[in-house]
């Protein structure tokens, strides 16, 4: 096959593998929960059918669609200030033996905390409002992608270092020329896990302490014994995840192509 019309046959084929094939999953699925509630005559209050959590969805979707911009600002509030927070704190851990070892504990023990233990102290501490919801989905999120941008920064080889410092470049040189750009990859693997555990913080912190969000909806809709409203509110919570975590793998493969072709060859 010649390369011109072999270029579009591997797009197709990376469409089919990278979106049909999930989609056809997710709809078999669903399918199959929908025939299963129906043939075994499961209770709604138990399992409620696909077709039911759309219908009743459906019916207040204006009010779901509120708590869903709730949750997600606090998503993305968290997220960036993980981001903001974490790569300073990843340089210098990595720039110091002495600074890694006072920072890295304190950084084992805010994760080694349960944060639906932390969220009320937090609740009493910064007050009844967004704060503490947003301060434990930063507290989840921001743990592993400083993991990943110091495993970053520190994998570069010493070749590259000493490369670097044969032609007397400085710290900040060093830094912005050779270790950040082969800690790329490393990074925006961070961002996925951080992104998605964002979702996971945010829920935690609306559990706790709100009056809107998919979170506080959950909680309310199952005190009220409208299980198809709240297994909405978890279908919306998961759509949220993967949105997002297809937000960062497409700002990395427009960004950085070769990041993202390296991490595929890495799958592969």
């Amino acid at each position: 096959m010649p390369p011109e019309a072999a270029a579009p046959a591997r797009r197709l084929s990376r469409l089919g593998q990278e979106v049909l094939l999930p989609t056809a999953v997710i709809v078999g699925l669903g399918l199959v929960w929908e025939a299963s509630v129906h043939l075994f005559d499961i209770p709604v209050y138990l399992l409620p059918a696909p077709s039911v959590i759309w219908t009743d969805s459906v019916a207040i979707a204006g009010t779901i669609w509120g708590h869903t911009l709730a949750t997600l600002y606090t998503v993305l509030v968290g997220f960036v200030v993980s981001i903001v927070i974490s790569l300073p704190l990843a340089v210098a851990l990595t720039s110091s033996r002495a600074v890694a070892n006072a920072i890295y504990p304190i950084l084992v023990l805010t994760q080694s905390i349960p944060k639906v233990a932390l969220a009320p102290i937090l609740v009493v501490l910064l007050g009844a409002n967004e704060l503490p919801r947003i301060v434990v989905t930063f507290l989840v999120a921001f743990f592993p992608l400083v993991i990943a941008i110091a495993t970053g920064l520190m994998a570069v080889p010493s070749e590259l270092i000493e490369l670097g410092r044969s032609y007397k470049a400085s710290v900040w040189q060093e830094l912005h020329r050779i270790r950040l750009p082969y800690a790329i990859p490393f990074i925006f693997s961070g961002l996925k896990v951080a992104v998605a555990l964002s979702v996971v913080g945010a829920v935690v912190g609306e559990f706790v302490n709100a009056d809107q969000g998919l979170g506080y909806l959950i909680v309310s809709a199952t005190a009220f014994f409208q299980v198809p409203v709240a297994f909405g509110a978890l279908i919306i919570l998961s759509v949220m995840g993967i949105v997002l975590f297809q937000a960062v793998v497409v700002i990395e493969r427009v960004l950085f192509p070769w990041s993202a072709e390296s991490g595929q060859n890495t799958i592969a």
